[in-house]
């Protein structure tokens, strides 16, 4: 079994708190003998367009095999203006190809993976952000089982607040792991079914 988690943080270094909860959930992923790899945007080279290649110099290509290849993907994304990044909806420009291939009657080359979705934030904006995320998982065949999101909103998180990763990983584990542990059952059950 393996997941893939796109990790849409617009920080190329220094801590973040998206990595930091998408970190965290790997491992519960990895408790369940899940294989999870973690791709790291904003260091790839993802060129804009609406095409699964846009050519010379563009990493999006080999990051669509991984996804091609995995049984789970999920989305993390922090909330600015109350949406997601602009990494995570390149991701989405990126697969409209997939979906234009429905259009015309193929079937989903995303069917019967199973989708989830991380969100970090400090204030509202993550229920419309889900909405928007689970309105694109249905549209390209991507399932996405209930209880399958796992959202941190907390003003520690806000932009210029600085807490440590091991502030973050204690309220992570505190307050988030019962959610995290039934996010992963989750996507596991539905993994299993197709």
């Amino acid at each position: 079994m393996k997941a893939i988690i796109l990790l849409g943080t617009l920080k190329k270094e220094g801590l973040s708190n998206t990595e930091t909860l998408s970190e965290f959930l790997a491992e519960h992923l990895r408790k369940q003998d899940v294989e999870c790899s973690i791709i790291k945007l904003a260091e790839h080279h993802i060129l804009p367009g609406t095409y699964s290649d846009m050519g010379e110099g563009d990493d999006w290509p080999d990051i669509l095999r991984q996804l091609l290849h995995a049984d789970i993907i999920i989305m993390a994304t922090p909330i600015w203006w109350n949406n997601q990044s602009s990494e995570i909806q390149r991701v989405i420009e990126r697969l409209d190809e997939l979906h234009d291939e429905i259009m015309k009657g193929q079937q989903s080359r995303l069917e019967g993976k199973v989708g989830g979705i991380v969100i970090t934030g400090d204030s509202d904006g993550a229920q419309h952000v889900i909405a928007n995320l689970s309105n694109f998982y249905n549209a390209i065949g991507l399932a996405l089982p209930p209880y399958a999101t796992l959202s941190v909103l907390w003003e520690k998180q806000a932009k210029g607040k600085k807490p440590t990763r091991e502030e973050l990983m204690e309220k992570y584990e505190k307050d988030y792991a019962s959610t995290a542990t039934t996010m992963v059952k989750q996507m596991l059950r539905y993994t299993a079914s197709k």
